[in-house]
């Protein structure tokens, strides 16, 4: 049996090494994180800057994990994972930690006959007449004749080997904290699957649900002012998430504490890469790119798990079907990709632009197509398209799905309508109170070392 290789134990990696020795292959994965231990509840993610950042795990992740891997997703319902169905009894999303994912997925990872867990650096890809023919680990080769890169976008190894992508930065920051309930407290108020959205004036504020009474504060912004940037530390989070009064229930003392600092996002990107040569052919046969590794997305709108596990199950499917001729499915899933990946990358580059346009005081530009997320938006006030854009609110449908609605929604913006804006501070009062926050945080500093 020929083996395989998967490289990054992420959550498209686990999906990916599981489900492919579910379907008779024999699989290593390897990760340079030993994961977690079974002595303590932390687990602190080697070079994952986002893992303890909010995930938002969308339908089709609930539907992959029940079509591949049904035993993990009984493993999470167990233990407090709770997922949230339409009324037509579809999954729409899954309130769940990465590090309680990542978690279950492990541990079943570790049970799969047919994988093994190899904890090292990946040094490089071996080649061998012209084919990907393994990995050195820690200086030492593993042979493999089908290397699946799942390790991210920004991995040095693997990034020399796929070519340039499209793409560059969103034009957006974030910060988290998570938070705890405390016993018998209830959530603070919702108004979607994923828990509380709000968009405010030049930025957005979202509360993640998460599992075992566990939530996350997010709140994102365009990253240009530098008073913002002090929203990093704790005092000055937690004045400006008290000042918005729908996320300040959430945080109230009374209802939840802390169970983490507050976490700073990295540069984000929108990234595209495809795996075929002019000619048609992979660039490196052998060798397959699936995850972050072939599309990453803005994470205002948490398609990220879920575009990469639907990667992986047609990765999978075609390396399945096309019975041992790898390099064709890997040729036919570029090819998937290009049809059903790609779209979601550009359409976040047109939201993201004008998105950051309106951040900047810019108003709804109807000399030009409307981008996805005002569409949506346009559904608040038109009852009508609110079936409309259900398709592609849940990904079970391409951005182009919308195309049809832009005369309809137009004409909602026309009439001068506009998405009404939570209560809160807006981007000058946000950053005016970063000032403060942040100056009152010196001030008690100071005042600590001076006693002590």
């Amino acid at each position: 049996m020929v083996r395989t290789v998967v490289v990054g134990a992420g959550p498209v990696g686990l999906f990916t090494a599981i489900a492919m020795a579910r379907r008779g292959r024999e699989v290593v994965l390897v990760d340079r994180d030993p994961g977690p231990s079974a002595s303590t509840a932390i687990w602190r993610r080697r070079g994952v800057m986002q893992f303890d950042h909010a995930h938002t795990f969308r339908g089709p992740v609930v539907d992959a994990l029940g079509a591949e891997l049904p035993d993990a997703l009984a493993a999470l319902l167990r233990i407090g994972v709770r997922v949230v169905a339409g009324p037509d009894g579809a999954a729409i999303a899954m309130h769940c930690r990465r590090a309680v994912f990542e978690r279950v997925l492990r541990a079943a990872a570790a049970r799969q006959p047919g994988l093994t867990v190899v904890t090292g650096h990946v040094d490089a890809v071996r080649r061998e007449s012209g084919r990907a023919a393994g990995v050195d680990i820690d200086g030492r080769h593993l042979d493999a004749g089908l290397v699946v890169d799942a390790s991210g976008r920004t991995s040095r190894v693997m990034r020399a080997l796929r070519g340039d992508s499209d793409g560059g930065p969103c034009g957006a920051a974030y910060v988290t904290r998570q938070y705890r309930l405390r016993d018998g407290a209830e959530p603070g108020p919702v108004n979607s699957p994923v828990g509380l959205s709000l968009s405010l004036s030049g930025y957005f504020a979202v509360a993640f649900r998460h599992d075992g009474g566990t939530f996350s504060i997010t709140i994102t912004h365009d990253g240009t002012d530098p008073r913002v940037r002090t929203l990093r530390h704790a005092a000055v989070f937690e004045s400006v998430v008290g000042a918005i009064p729908l996320l300040a229930d959430w945080i109230d003392p009374c209802r939840a504490y802390p169970i983490t600092p507050v976490l700073p996002g990295g540069q984000l990107y929108n990234s595209y890469c495809g795996q075929l040569d002019d000619a048609g052919r992979p660039r490196l046969p052998g060798l397959v790119a699936v995850g972050d590794a072939v599309c990453t997305t803005t994470p205002l709108a948490g398609r990220g798990v879920t575009l990469g596990l639907l990667q992986s199950r047609a990765l999978i499917e075609f390396l399945t079907s096309c019975a041992g001729d790898d390099d064709l499915a890997v040729a036919t899933f570029d090819g998937w990709c290009r049809s059903w990946i790609r779209p979601w990358f550009l359409d976040h580059i047109a939201c993201d632009a004008d998105r950051l346009r309106r951040w900047a005081g810019g108003d709804v530009d109807l000399t030009r197509p409307l981008p996805s997320d005002l569409i949506v938006a346009a559904a608040q006030k038109d009852a009508t398209l609110r079936g409309a854009v259900a398709g592609y609110d849940s990904m079970s449908a391409l951005p182009s799905s919308l195309d049809g609605l832009q005369v309809r929604a137009r004409a909602v913006y026309a009439s001068g309508w506009r998405p009404t804006l939570a209560e809160g501070p807006d981007r000058e009062e946000l950053a005016q109170l970063c000032v403060e926050a942040s100056s009152g945080d010196t001030d008690r500093r100071a005042r600590e070392l001076c006693s002590g």
